[in-house]
Formats: C-alpha cells, sequence, structure tokens
C-alpha cells in the first residue's frame, strides 16, 4: 500500500484528540464531515432556512404552532420554537451526539426567563421523543444567563455557554457545574487586530492563549465543565488547540482540514495543567462585573454578540411573520 493511501487528512488525526462539533444547520455538511455533535443558533437557522431545500421545516412549524391556538406576537414566538426544536431533531438523525439550542438573545439579561425557555424548549423536544441528554441549551455568558444554568443543570438539564470571551465567565460557568462552554477564539482575534493593527498567528493568536488558558484553569482545579473552541478565523487556531475537550468548526473550515494532510500533534493536555502555577479566584456577582468590566475586549464582545444572535433572530422572526401571512 502507497504512502499516500495510510496518510490521514488533518480533520482525521484532529478527530483523535478532540471532540469535533459542526457549526452548522446544513444537513448535508453534517453527513459530510461527520462531527459527533452539532451547534446551532439564530444565526445559522437563518442561513440555512434560505435555501428552499429547508423551506418545509418552516411550514411543519407553522402547522405545529397554529395547533396551540397562540396568536399575534406569541404564535410567531411558537413557531421560531418549534423551527429550532425541527431543525434539532434533523440533526440528531444524523450526528451520533448531542445538539446544542439556543434561548433568545434577548434573554440575556433575565434570569427567570432563560430558565423558562429553557424548560419549554426541552419540554418540546421531550414531546417528540428526544431525550435531555441529547440536548446542550445556549445561554449567552452573561450573569444573568450563568445563574440560569445554575439552575438548570441541577434540574438536569444541560447548559452550553456561548458569547464567552473571558476567563471570568468561564470560572463562574465552572463553579455553577456547566456541562459546556464556548469560548469565541475567532472573535477576540478580530478584536485584538482592530486595536493593535497586527496579524497573530499559532500560539501568539489572543484567541487561542484565551482558551489555552481556560483549558488549564479547568484542569488544573480539577472541573468537569467541558470547554468547546468556537468561533475560529482559520485552521491554524483549531490546528492550535488540538486535544482541546470539543472544537466546534464551520462548514468551511471542516473541508480544509478534510482536504489536508498537514501533520497535527496534541497541543493542549489535562496533565500538564496540574504543574502550572495558576491562581485560583473566586468570584461573587460584584467580583465577577469588576472583572468582566476590566476586560475592555470581552465586555466589548459580548455585547456586539448579543446584539447580533438578536439581530438575527428577529430577520428570523420577520421570515416566520410573512410565512404567516
Amino acid at each position: 500500500m502507497s504512502t499516500t493511501q495510510v496518510q490521514r487528512s488533518t480533520l482525521d488525526q484532529l478527530k483523535q484528540f478532540t471532540t469535533v462539533v459542526a457549526d452548522t444547520g446544513n444537513f448535508q455538511d453534517l453527513k459530510a464531515y461527520e462531527p459527533q455533535d452539532a451547534t446551532t443558533n439564530p444565526t445559522l437557522i437563518l442561513k440555512a432556512v434560505s435555501d428552499d431545500a429547508y423551506r418545509p421545516l418552516i411550514g411543519k412549524a407553522v402547522e405545529e404552532a397554529k395547533q396551540t391556538g397562540k396568536s399575534g406576537d406569541e404564535l410567531i414566538e411558537a413557531v421560531m420554537d418549534r423551527l429550532l426544536i425541527l431543525f434539532g431533531i434533523e440533526i440528531l438523525k444524523i450526528v451520533p451526539g448531542r445538539v446544542s439550542t439556543e434561548v433568545d438573545a434577548r434573554l440575556s439579561f433575565d434570569t427567570e426567563a432563560t430558565i423558562a425557555k429553557a424548560r419549554e424548549l426541552i419540554q418540546l423536544y421531550a414531546d417528540k421523543g428526544i431525550q435531555k441528554e441529547r440536548i446542550l441549551i445556549k445561554i449567552a455568558s452573561t450573569w444573568e444567563g450563568l445563574q440560569a444554568a445554575k439552575v438548570l443543570e441541577a434540574e438536569g438539564i444541560h447548559c452550553n455557554l456561548t458569547l464567552l470571551f473571558s476567563l471570568p465567565q468561564a470560572i463562574v460557568a465552572a463553579e455553577n457545574d456547566v456541562t459546556l462552554i464556548s469560548p469565541f477564539v475567532g472573535r477576540i482575534l478580530d478584536w485584538y487586530k482592530k486595536e493593535t493593527g497586527r496579524d497573530y498567528q499559532g500560539s501568539e493568536d489572543p484567541g487561542v492563549q484565551s482558551v489555552t488558558q481556560i483549558y488549564h484553569y479547568f484542569k488544573k482545579f480539577g472541573y468537569k465543565t467541558e470547554v468547546m473552541g468556537a468561533s475560529f478565523r482559520n485552521t491554524g487556531e483549531i490546528i492550535e488547540l488540538a486535544g482541546c475537550d470539543l472544537l466546534t468548526i464551520s462548514p468551511g473550515l471542516l473541508e480544509e482540514l478534510s482536504k489536508s494532510d498537514t501533520q497535527i500533534s496534541e497541543k493542549l493536555k489535562a496533565d500538564d495543567a496540574k504543574g502550572k502555577d495558576i491562581e485560583r479566584l473566586e468570584l461573587d456577582e460584584k467580583e465577577f462585573r469588576w472583572h468582566l468590566n476590566e476586560d475592555a475586549m470581552g465586555t466589548e464582545k459580548l455585547a456586539e454578540g448579543i446584539r447580533k444572535f438578536a439581530a438575527d433572530a428577529v430577520k428570523l422572526r420577520d421570515m416566520i411573520r410573512k410565512q404567516l401571512s
């Protein structure tokens, strides 16, 4: 057998060290790259339903929502929820693991409303025969979101804390026994490139450094919360984080990795964290807000991310409103 026949792709090598998650709502991409899990949000759903192939799911969501007897904005909300669930169910037919389903970003500063919406989404899945163990509820990493996740995790509802840009956010998530966090590597890089005018490569990438810091902190102190690097700008960032618990990767970058035969190694190892000199932080609400406030990048990107997710959710609602009319 020739050397080229046994050479594995970079993506296959990565799967040895890290659980690969697909950052897409496109079913064909999921089938092509065979990720363990998948993550989605209104932005990805909006992109997917713009394709005629997915339009029947909107029709089905509308049909189911109308059976609730709701009208006006409540009906639109019911359609939105069912659309997210229908996409999640189709995704779970393809991936063997879990799917993340996002709570409306407009609830990011309302703990009780976030809890209520998460319970509602889990019930909608249950009504379709999907066990909650296969669902991660995505919640923005605000103080309020983190407290909602604490309550939900205690009820056995697993959470994925998204829009995470800083160590304080990660620490509170871990202290609250959150199942998984999604630090946004690429958006951190975007901020530093804009601020400094510099380009960053490899281990110098600020997003890579942030996730590495969080990973080492969690492994040093034995937290069970999983770290899933997200929002990548290039394959170099992904390769530098090989060994992270999970990495959620867009179809474009999955394709690059699948076509590459670059040899990679395990960069993040849990055992390496044990010997590191890391200070443990105790964060109540006041300390959390202060530390986040002191991090200009983290503060700005969190606010921006919530605005963007909320804006795309509004666009999706507008699309549903047209469908109803």
